[in-house]
């Protein structure tokens, strides 16, 4: 059983971010999400990309950056340029998602496609093909610390089913609500990547992530 974990920065203390970076970082982790949200697709306002640049210096983990924002192709080249390593754009704010996904890649950058918990996977038939990574939200996006919605299973194993059937094996990462007790069937049911914030960043960090890593062994 084979699974990355991926501390989410949003439930971070920023008072202590670079402190906490590199404990993540010492306890195993290989990437973090950082999530940039514009107060307009979601209800909320996280960090912006000056933080991302500022942040990048401390650690050799990769940055897998999570664009919540209307338009997302205005920042495409801000977000590359404040160090991401992956860039993912939702499929529910994308008009031309395929020009997006290119211009991701043209910034060399892995290009990722997220989608809601209610949008269907259909819309992922014509672009599975061009992306590095799908990323599938877990709880209704906009705030950290939210339960794992009922169901999201089901879609999470029918997504791993669309890749094989399609031919294709792009990264497939869960987004919301993950903890110790559901990271196991999450990745039984064909999950490679687990956003986690809430879960690891309460309490001891490094017992936390120990705890995933053991899961996955």
């Amino acid at each position: 059983m084979t699974g990355i974990i991926a501390p989410s920065i949003l439930s971070a203390d920023f008072k202590c971010l670079e402190k906490q970076l590199k404990e993540i970082e010492h306890a195993g982790a290989r990437r973090i999400h950082i999530d940039v949200m514009d107060g307009v697709f979601v209800p909320n306002l996280s960090i912006g990309f000056p933080v991302i640049k500022a942040i990048r210096s401390c650690t050799d983990m990769e940055f897998d950056v999570h664009l919540m924002i209307e338009n997302p192709e205005r920042f495409i080249e801000s977000a590359a340029l404040a160090g991401a390593d992956f860039i993912t754009v939702h499929q529910e704010t994308c008009r031309h998602i395929l020009r997006i996904i290119s211009q991701i890649k043209e910034t060399g950058c892995k290009a990722g496609v997220a989608l809601n918990p209610s949008t269907s996977l259909e819309t992922l038939k014509y672009v599975i093909q061009y992306t590095d990574q799908i990323l599938l939200m877990t709880v209704n996006p906009g705030f950290g610390g939210q339960q794992f919605i009922t169901g999201m299973m089901k879609k999470i194993s029918d997504c791993k089913k669309l890749f094989r059937d399609m031919g294709y094996s792009p990264l497939l990462e869960l987004n919301g609500g993950i903890t110790t007790e559901n990271a196991l069937e999450c990745i039984q049911n064909g999950a490679d990547i687990l956003v986690a914030g809430s879960s690891v960043f309460q309490g001891n960090i490094k017992d936390n992530i120990k705890q995933f890593q053991q899961i996955f062994i």
